[in-house]
């Protein structure tokens, strides 16, 4: 198998497109579940999977759709998240110079 990090990988809007369409089916096959589970559970820090996030990020501002599938995508890897609430809090505020 040829080394991904020896070779510069170059992908379009469209092909990130379908490549984010195509793998949120398949991480949403009922038959992938299972699987699905054991990579959340073994996931480390993939380069390629890595270089690939970095990629479409930079797509997203250019194109709702792969801002749309990206966060589809992101939604089946981590969970949902509450922020805590902003304001003043307690215990005092500082006070601008």
């Amino acid at each position: 198998m040829a080394s991904v990090s020896a070779q510069s990988v170059t992908l379009s809007a469209e092909q990130a497109k379908v490549v984010l369409a195509e793998v949120i089916q398949a991480f949403s096959a009922p038959e992938n579940a299972v699987r699905m589970d054991e990579a959340r559970d073994n996931a480390c820090n993939d380069m390629g999977v890595l270089k690939f996030a970095r990629l479409v990020k930079s797509y997203e501002a250019q194109d709702p759709e792969i801002a749309s599938l990206s966060g589809k995508l992101k939604a089946l890897f981590l969970p949902p998240m509450t922020l805590p609430p902003h304001g003043p809090t307690s215990g005092g505020s500082v006070a601008a110079s």
